[in-house]
């Protein structure tokens, strides 16, 4: 079943009209699902109308703009006609830089700034996740059907390509978080490699041998938060025409020393803490510490809370070799894709129909924001059928102790980055299931044509 039946000329024209026309934009912007409109009169805009048209799947109104979710692929083609139509240029936006405004506007609190920030550290790292990742599962793949492919060449530099963002993720860490606590990039980037570097193995202080690279992704960011704020104090105080030499060479000095002797064994505490608190909760807890989690990250997501999770599967995929939490996080999605087939098959709504049919297919590839906001989550208890499916689901990864070698995928792809690959799809199917019945039986309040 195609989309929509309107083609993107028409789907613009239809939204423009409910916009209070095209004189009434003052910038469009475009983003992975939503095209986002600043109006000069919003009194103007038929919010209800919008909601509506057919191809639209929903509608966010967050810091003064109007989101209308289209979904991928169909958003750009949309945008493209409005920008033909009303003669403004189109922009497509940075997902960091656009976290950044929607939290600053709505959820403006120090703690929700924080984990955005870390969140933005990563969000510029996920196609090297994505890429890499999908080397190594692809890999994988060749060397069940043929062990001694191992030993090839080839595939000896496809372990590499695989393995080359993790290999370097804590200077590519180290390079984002100073840009996001007010750094020099590169500056994050020496702060990082000096606490990674191989030769701290022969350096002894206090009677005990450094350990490259200890603590991690959780040290990396404590280390280069610490040096970012020094490098803006020393700032303040250098002389101009002294700064490019004296604030570099002050910065780098102090933080390294402070960084090997005080705050990496900080970050090395923190990481170990983490990674056996994860282990501990999963293998002790099982399936029912995957019920929890798998049921209570969508509610997480929507309070932006789960941006903090980030670096702690990071963490645990560069100190272990895998994350435990991805498998069970991403079973939220699967449960979402379950209740929403089960909207499908009890509604009569031809548009929420459509709506639907257009979201499902990117729902079942691991995106689900089309699903949560044009279809659960405005018609609620379909919500919590989708968070009935991801326990379900969290629940069998956790009990089998399903580990994400990777992240950046989730929903069907993610089985190329587990190492448990049926086992995470049969999980998937359970959400699917456990999503539909929860839903089935919940019912909901079937939205008039």
């Amino acid at each position: 079943m195609s989309n929509t039946n309107i083609t993107p000329k028409i789907l613009a024209e239809n939204i423009l009209d409910k916009l209070g026309g095209g004189d009434n934009l003052s910038s469009v912007v475009y983003c992975m699902t939503r095209l986002r409109v600043t109006l000069k009169n919003p009194n103007l805009a038929d919010k209800e109308g919008l909601k509506k048209i057919e191809g639209v799947m929903g509608l966010v109104e967050q810091g003064g703009q109007i989101q209308i979710i289209l979904g991928p692929g169909r958003v750009t083609k949309v945008a493209n006609e409005v920008g033909e139509i009303t003669g403004l240029k189109i922009g497509e936006v940075d997902e960091a830089e656009l976290l950044k405004a929607e939290i600053k506007a709505k959820n403006n609190t120090p703690f929700k700034n924080l984990l955005k920030k870390i969140s933005s550290i990563f969000i510029p790292l996920i196609p090297a996740f994505i890429g890499c990742g999908l080397v190594t599962g692809i890999l994988n793949i060749l060397v069940k059907f043929n062990a001694d492919f191992a030993a090839t060449p080839t595939a000896q530099i496809l372990v590499i390509i695989g393995n080359s963002v993790f290999w370097g993720l804590s200077l590519f860490v180290g390079v984002n978080a100073a840009k996001e606590f007010g750094g020099s990039p590169i500056l994050g980037g020496v702060m990082a490699a000096i606490i990674t570097h191989p030769n701290l193995a022969n350096i002894k202080l206090f009677g005990k041998a450094l350990v490259p690279g200890r603590g991690g992704i959780i040290a990396v960011l404590i280390v280069v938060a610490f040096s970012s704020y020094l490098e803006k104090k020393i700032r303040k105080i250098v002389p101009e025409v002294l700064d490019l030499f004296i604030t570099p060479l002050l910065v780098v000095l102090i933080s390294g020393f402070i960084a090997l002797i005080i705050l990496q064994p900080i970050g090395g505490a923190i990481s170990d803490g983490i990674g056996n608190a994860v282990k501990a909760a999963i293998n002790g807890g099982g399936a029912f510490t995957g019920f929890i989690l798998g049921g209570t990250f969508l509610p997480l997501v929507m309070t932006g809370l789960h941006q903090g999770l980030t670096p702690i599967h990071a963490d645990l995929i560069k100190t272990t070799g895998m994350t435990l939490l991805l498998p069970i996080l991403a079973m939220a999605g699967a449960g979402q894709v379950g209740a929403s087939i089960a909207v499908l098959v009890k509604t009569k709504n031809q548009r929420l129909k459509k709506t639907i049919w257009s979201a499902l297919p990117v729902g079942i590839l691991g995106v689900g924001e089309p699903l949560i906001y044009g279809v659960t989550l405005p018609l609620g208890k379909p919500f919590l059928g989708a968070c009935i499916g991801g326990a379900f689901g969290g629940a069998i990864n956790a009990a089998l102790a399903v580990g994400a070698k990777s992240m950046g995928l989730s929903g069907i792809p993610l089985s190329l980055l587990v190492n448990k690959p049926m086992v995470y799809l049969f999980a998937v199917i359970i959400s699917y299931v456990a999503g539909f019945a929860a839903t089935y039986i919940l019912g909901f309040d079937d939205p008039q044509e």
